[in-house]
């Protein structure tokens, strides 16, 4: 068997080797694959400090007044990359003592039917997962090769707090980086062509994280950028308003390209081992998360479904059981995959934004509760965060869950419990919940149901 990708293609492994299968691990970058060292893990480790920053300076209206005296930030960004390091070490010398295994730490691509080249080596597998994962996609921007950009990656290799920075994009990745910036101090212009922040949430969600994120920074929407120069140390951003054609100039220290991601299966050369990819390069998979190709699956980034490392690690578990020759095959189901962003305020979601439920042709309900409705949060005075839910008429089911505030991603797990077990709302409401809990807002959101659409 042949594994590439040591993210969550490392679970497959344990699970080959558990089986005494021989197994080729395959890897052209460190261990532990996107989520350990350039994404979840060392971003959070960066925002935690931010949050606490925000925290802080918004103490003011509780009636406490408090001074930031100093931010280290040469210190916040070791402690996360040691903390990277030092996991990124373990799992490396973790997967070389296992017997069995074969490591290859270097960039494979297919040569032919289930057979890759490493270092002129070549290997054959009767089985391979493809866990491959993605890259920063780079928009062509007319003159951005010239200059010195930062991405998620290299951005977490600064030793030094720029100034200013200006994000092109206005996604997760570029308002989570833009959130912990801005919070040490940074100068932050925010550069997005499309009309909403973190365009994937309900739109409702949006407009208030850019309410929120503007009290700290500069944001344009419908902004494309459309050329990038530098001069004596200064990059300087071209862009053209969407609307108006008009064009305007901005400055920075810094420039962050967070445009989107981009598989990596075009550097495996997929296609010569018959995997087929989709028109934006992402590997085609069916509902077993097999591809074109028999005996060979795929999951996590590479696939382009939802790309969130505890997806991928239940894609692993699915792709490893109908790699098995069980009778019955597992199903990827992704209604119940709830993903979050850790911005000032948090968002988290589930299922169907309230314009997909509405599309699907049944009869909803909508239901909205502020984060004041309910004790705890009118306690901690926020006025403006929410939680809505979108439920189906008839059944009564959540097809849909997105929470903007405090603790957002914690508050949405039992929304998650409850689609995952296909439960109704009485699942939720039938449950006692602590009083005064910020958990009354499910509650408060589902109880505030009303016709929709």
């Amino acid at each position: 068997m042949v594994v590439i990708g040591s993210g969550a293609g490392a679970s497959i492994v344990e699970q080959a080797l558990s089986h005494d299968l021989r197994v080729a691990l395959v890897d052209r970058g460190a261990i532990g694959g996107t989520c350990l060292n350039v994404g979840c893990i060392p971003t959070k480790m960066l925002v935690f400090p931010a949050d606490r920053i925000a925290e802080i300076e918004d103490a003011k209206k509780l009636g406490i007044t408090a001074e930031i005296k100093d931010l280290d930030f040469k210190a916040i960004m070791e402690r996360m990359r040691s903390l990277v390091d030092n996991d990124e070490s373990n799992m490396r010398e973790g997967l070389k003592s296992l017997d069995g295994l074969d490591l290859y730490e270097s960039e494979a691509r297919f040569i032919d039917d289930y057979t890759l080249e490493i270092d002129a080596e070549q290997i054959k597998g009767e089985k391979i997962f493809i866990a491959s994962g993605a890259r920063p996609m780079i928009p062509k921007i007319k003159g951005l090769d010239k200059v010195n950009y930062l991405t998620n990656e290299n951005a977490l290799e600064l030793e030094s707090q720029p100034k200013s920075m200006i994000l092109i994009g206005g996604g997760y990745i570029a308002t989570e980086f833009a959130h912990f910036f801005a919070a040490m101090g940074t100068d932050i212009t925010i550069l997005q062509r499309g009309s909403l922040l973190v365009p994937g949430e309900e739109q409702e969600v949006s407009e208030l994280l850019k309410k929120s994120m503007s009290r700290r920074m500069n944001i344009h929407m419908n902004t494309e950028a459309v050329e990038v120069r530098e001069k004596n140390g200064v990059v300087t951003v071209v862009g053209m308003d969407k609307k108006t054609g008009k064009k305007i100039e901005f400055s920075a220290e810094k420039i962050l390209v967070a445009a989107g991601r981009k598989s990596n299966a075009d550097l495996l050369k997929v296609e010569k081992t018959g995997v087929e990819t989709d028109a934006r390069g992402y590997v085609v998979v069916n509902e077993f998360l097999e591809t074109s190709k028999q005996g060979i699956w795929a999951i996590g980034d590479a696939i382009g479904k939802a790309m969130f490392r505890h997806a991928a690690n239940e894609e692993a578990e699915i792709a490893w059981h109908n790699s098995a020759g069980s009778e019955h095959k597992m199903e990827m189901d992704y209604s119940a995959t709830p993903h979050a962003v850790f911005t000032i305020p948090q968002i988290a979601s589930v299922g169907l934004r309230e314009a997909e439920a509405k599309g699907l042709g049944g009869e909803i309900l909508v239901g909205k509760a502020m984060y004041s409705e309910v004790a705890k949060g009118a306690a901690m005075m926020e006025d403006e965060s929410f939680a809505k839910a979108i439920v189906d008429k008839e059944t009564l089911q959540i097809l849909g869950f997105h929470i903007i505030g405090p603790y957002a991603p914690i508050l949405i797990q039992e929304v998650v419990n409850a689609m995952a077990n296909k439960s109704d709302i009485y699942s939720i409401g039938r449950a006692m919940h602590i009083h005064p809990a910020l958990s009354e807002l499910v509650v408060a959101a589902l109880g505030n149901l009303a016709e929709g659409g």
